[in-house]
Order: structure tokens, then sequence, then C-alpha cells
């Protein structure tokens, strides 16, 4: 027997519900720099996308094309599970039907649904509005029916809880669940005993979603693992880090009026071509060289 699909490490690694880390990322090199440090799966973020590419908040800009393009780069760039952020499914049913053919050909390995009406917003901004339960029900039948394999994981999200309160957003997961969903999470949730009530109320494992200066508290991994979530995801830590780290670098180089070899302050350029495979490539053109 061959080795498991990423999608069936993926699947094995949730239900073990020992609140696995998965960082959010935007683009290859982001991918490979999780991969390296040693991290099990790997998120492709909408708001990541939006912020980093267009400059423009998570409001919902992104399309299908864009995630596809994206998740393709990131999935062919490491050997670690992806899931990819596809949002409301951009579009009703039938376009979450499509939605899931065209991010499982790209190299998706488990996507993530949310029950917010089009144009979606982060789940922390204000302002959100939603389908019915039953809509999104027929979406998550949409994405059963056209994923390929079991291992390809479906992710259900409700926001719900911002406007009908926490018991209606359990509700809503418990659908979600009887609908095909392999895990479920309920998103801007702010109250720490809400939080920890959740993997025990709901049959499947859970994603907890981790915004970095958003609603919802924030507590250890190991506090998490003991209380079953099956996902922590940090979906723009990186990114926000990234910010970070380009203004100090930027800051330096404006005050300095020049930029040293400093690895404190830049990457090495050593480290960025490891971190992009250059020796792979200088292999390659030695293996092709016309002249040997």
């Amino acid at each position: 027997m061959g080795s498991p699909s990423k999608g069936a490490r993926l699947r094995a690694i949730i239900e073990e519900r020992r609140a696995v880390i998965v960082p959010g990322v935007a683009n290859a090199l982001g991918a490979r720099i999780v991969e390296d440090l040693g991290f099990e799966a790997v998120y492709v973020t909408g708001a990541g996308i939006n912020n980093t590419f267009y400059g423009i908040p998570d409001l919902g800009f992104a399309g299908l094309a864009e995630i596809a393009q994206h998740t393709a780069a990131i999935a062919s760039s490491v050997e670690l599970p992806v899931i990819v952020d596809i949002d409301t499914g951009f579009g009703n049913a039938v376009n979450t039907y499509h939605t899931i053919k065209t991010v499982e050909r790209a190299g998706a390995d488990a996507v993530q649904l949310e029950d917010q009406s089009m144009p979606k917003r982060c789940g922390h901004f204000a302002g959100k509005d939603f389908v019915s339960t039953d809509e999104m029900v027929a979406k998550i039948h949409a994405c059963v029916d056209a994923r390929s394999t079991r291992d390809f994981l479906i992710i259900a999200r409700t926001d719900v809880l911002v406007r009908d309160g926490f018991e209606a957003a359990v509700a809503r997961a418990e659908r979600f669940i009887e609908a095909g969903a392999d895990l479920t999470f309920i998103e801007a949730v702010e109250s720490e005993a809400d939080l920890r009530s959740i993997p025990s109320r709901l049959s499947v494992p859970q994603v907890l979603n981790v915004v970095v200066g958003g609603k919802t508290p924030v507590l250890d991994q190991s506090e998490l693992r003991k209380l079953g979530f099956g996902m922590v995801l940090y979906a723009n830590t990186a990114l926000q880090g990234a910010i970070v780290g380009m203004r100090s670098a930027l800051q330096h180089l404006k005050q300095a009026g020049r930029m040293d070899e400093d690895g404190a302050i830049v990457a090495p350029f050593a480290e960025r071509q490891r971190l992009v495979r250059k020796p792979a490539f200088d292999a390659l053109e030695k293996k092709y060289a016309s002249d040997k």
C-alpha cells in the first residue's frame, strides 16, 4: 500500500482532537515557512489574499479564480494538507458544487464554507448578514456530492451567534453535521464559558478560529487540547507578523540609508534561496546543461 493521501492524513490529525494549530497563508512562500517550522497543515486565507494582493479589507472581493490560483501555487509548493477558505461558496448551491470541483483540482484537501450572505465579511467585522439554515444545508449537500473522495473534508462555519445567540449557532452547527459536514465551527465566540462548551456540544471535531486582536478569547493550545478541539486556526498571524517585519526592515533602511545582511532585521540571502529551493533548480540546470 502507498502512503495515505494528504486528505487522509488531515482527517486522521483532526479526528485525534488534539487542537492542532493550523496557520493561514496567502502565498506559497508563507506555506514553505509553515512547513519548514513543522506545522501539520496550512490554510489558504481569503482575508490574507484580499489584504496582501489587493490591499483591501476582507469584504468578499477575491473570487473563485483568484482563490483557485493561489491554492494551486500553495498546494504545489508543500507536502502539507491544504485547507482552503471558500467564503460562501461564491454563490448558491450549484455555484458551491462548481467551487468544490475547482479547488479540489487546484490541490485543496479541505474547504471552509460559511453561512453569511454575499458579499461576506470577516467574521469579526460588524454588519454581517446570513443565509437561511436550509440554504446553507443545501450548499453542504452540494459539497458532499461534488467532492471526489470522503477524505476531502468539509468544514462548515456559522456566524449567526452575533445575531441569534450561542444556542442558535449550536443548533445550526447540528444541522450542518446532519447534512454531512466533517467539522464545524462557531465563529466569533466572545464568552469563554461558551467556547469551553463547544467540543462537548457537537459530535464532530470542532474548529476554533483565533483572530489576533479579535473577539474570541485566546487560550493555550494545551487547554484547547484538553477541551477536545480538533483544529485551532490562526488564519492571519503570519500576515500580521509580516507587517511588523516589513515595517521594521523598511524603517531601518529609511533611517540608516543602507541595509546590510543582518539576520535580526532581514532574512539572510542564503536563507531566502533555501526557502525557494534554489539548489534544486541549480541541480536541474546542471542536469539539462547543453554543453555536457
